[in-house]
């Protein structure tokens, strides 16, 4: 691997404890309990970025994100204590996004006005549904009043900078009920949304004991209905479910989607970092449970680090990539693998052939209606 420009480096810390886990989450998330101090927790945070440093030393980080679990649970004194120690170990630059998650049915205004105060700068809402029905049927802890409620709270704690998460194809859901829920959000004029299908995945309750879902043609429906609605309303669909108000796309997000390096701190948490003069990208993994995790930091561990070879950089870069709406230029393939152009030949072409992807006389790919809807098997070509 040859890398000619800088990587853009980003940094995801995972607080994995919620109130409870929704039934259809397949996150590293736990049932937060008394006995796990926080203090231990951000003292092995800490130390995994110390630990981190020899390996991205004198880069700068443009964005950092705070997900779960539920965020919004830590302390505003032990955010201040993580932000005040990671800042004076990284350096943040003044223009960078700090996005934290946070579930409206633990928040308020003194606790938004505490996270504001600590540095975060954009808030990621994870409103699901404004129908009390929809958020009861997903285990969800808050109403769609708390909903509303916490909102107008961050914005009032000083948060211009936020996001709204909304899911569709809920248990029994019409196209008019997930419309509704579109409109009661962006009547609050987030500068994100994001929008996305519920799926049954593996080892939760609702793959289990499955909940009656909307057909698939219903849900495909529903979701060009939103999704028309989302761009009535000024929003620009730049990532398979991000919207976004001009420039205002989540930039550790958008770094992830183009391949960027990002530090992943926490349990469970993942990491890619790229190291030029060796030539190599790193794949990094941290202990699933927070106990474990928390004994591994300390003993000192940075936790397992894999090398990631060619084949799987070229699967990774597509498989993120391709989920930007208006495509990418094709010289970024080569930027974050480091690898030719060559290497992705043959798949490239057949993506042509099956009207999957159109290239542009300036080199940039950009995936079909009919490629963007058959993504899964897009993707599966770069296997």
């Amino acid at each position: 691997m040859n890398f000619t420009q800088p990587i853009p480096l980003t940094l995801y810390v995972h607080y994995p404890w919620c109130v409870q886990k929704c039934p259809y989450c397949d996150f590293n998330s736990h049932t937060l309990k008394p006995e796990v101090e926080e203090a231990r927790y951000i003292d092995a945070l800490l130390k995994q970025l110390e630990l981190t440093l020899p390996l991205i030393w004198g880069r700068p980080i443009h964005a950092i994100f705070f997900g779960g679990g539920t965020p919004s649970l830590i302390s505003e004194a032990g955010l201040n204590r993580f932000m005040s120690h990671a800042r004076a170990l990284l350096g943040f630059g003044p223009e960078i996004e700090v996005t934290l998650e946070a579930n409206p049915g633990t928040v308020d205004f003194e606790k938004f006005a505490g996270f504001y105060q600590a540095g975060i700068n954009r808030l990621s809402m994870g409103i699901q549904s404004f129908e009390d029905e929809k958020l009861k049927a997903l285990g969800r802890i808050h109403s769609g009043t708390e909903a509303c409620l916490a909102i107008e709270a961050a914005k009032q704690a000083g948060f211009s900078n936020f996001n709204l998460d909304l899911m569709f194809a809920l248990p029994n859901q019409t196209i008019e009920q997930a419309l509704a829920d579109i409109e009661q959000a962006v009547a609050f004029q987030p500068p994100h949304l994001s929008h996305y299908q519920l799926t049954l995945e593996p080892n939760t309750p609702f793959y289990k004991n499955p909940p009656v879902l909307p057909e698939e043609d219903l849900a495909w429906e529903m979701q060009l209905a939103c999704q028309s609605r989302i761009a009535e309303a000024g929003y620009e669909h730049y990532e398979v479910s991000g919207f976004a108000q001009k420039n205002r796309q989540c930039q550790h997000n958008l770094n992830y989607w183009q391949f960027g390096d990002y530090i992943g701190l926490g349990a469970g948490a993942h990491g890619k970092i790229t190291v030029p003069p060796e030539g190599k990208i790193w794949r990094t993994q941290m202990p699933a449970s927070p106990g474990g995790y928390i004994e591994e930091m300390t003993r000192a561990d940075p936790g397992r680090k894999v090398l990631v070879s060619d084949q799987d950089a070229s699967f990774e870069f597509m498989l993120n990539a391709l989920r930007l709406q208006d495509g990418f230029e094709l010289s970024l393939f080569n930027l974050r693998t480091g690898l030719p152009l060559s290497q992705i030949d043959s798949q490239l072409t057949l993506m042509q052939e099956k009207g999957w992807s159109t290239v542009s006389e300036a080199n940039k790919l950009t995936l079909t209606t009919k490629g963007k809807h058959y993504l899964n098997d897009v993707v599966s070509l770069f296997l």
